[in-house]
């Protein structure tokens, strides 16, 4: 990570305007930031210090499981709860949603704070997931979020 790089970006577009790309792959029993095409471990492991620094230079993180990302074999639920537990801004998990009980799951080990986005499983790209019933179940969960 180049913080000075990131410093200059926010001085620029403003941290409101900012989604970190926290791209995970799991090492030695933790979650590492990796790069170049998910090729490339950085010594930086996400935990509450290392969110909880982030999110003085994001509004939003986007968080890809890259252990299951891509592969429709399911989420990467430990990640879900670390985010739920820890991020201290809004959160979008991104890898291996594959059924609908796949969003009940990130929903109940996030804590109902983290957000996830789908991608090839969903019908409309060449996958198993309908994608008129990803926007239903979304449509009924941003109702319940926002009557409580």
């Amino acid at each position: 990570m180049d913080l000075q790089r990131l410093e200059g970006l926010v001085n620029v577009v403003g941290k409101q305007r900012l989604v970190l790309d926290l791209s995970c792959r799991k090492k030695e029993g933790k979650y590492a930031i990796v790069t170049d095409r998910w090729q490339k471990f950085s010594d930086v492991y996400l935990d509450k210090e290392v969110l909880d620094f982030l999110a003085k230079y994001a509004d939003e993180f986007l968080v890809h499981g890259v252990d299951v990302e891509g592969k429709k074999l399911g989420i990467d639920e430990e990640l879900v709860e670390l985010l739920g537990e820890h991020s201290p801004i809004p959160v979008t998990y991104a890898g291996g949603v594959t059924v609908m009980d796949d969003l009940e799951t990130i929903k109940a080990a996030g804590k109902g704070r983290v957000d996830v986005t789908v991608g090839s499983a969903l019908d409309i790209f060449g996958g198993n997931l309908a994608y008129s019933e990803v926007v239903a179940w979304h449509k009924r969960n941003i109702t319940v979020t926002n009557k409580a």
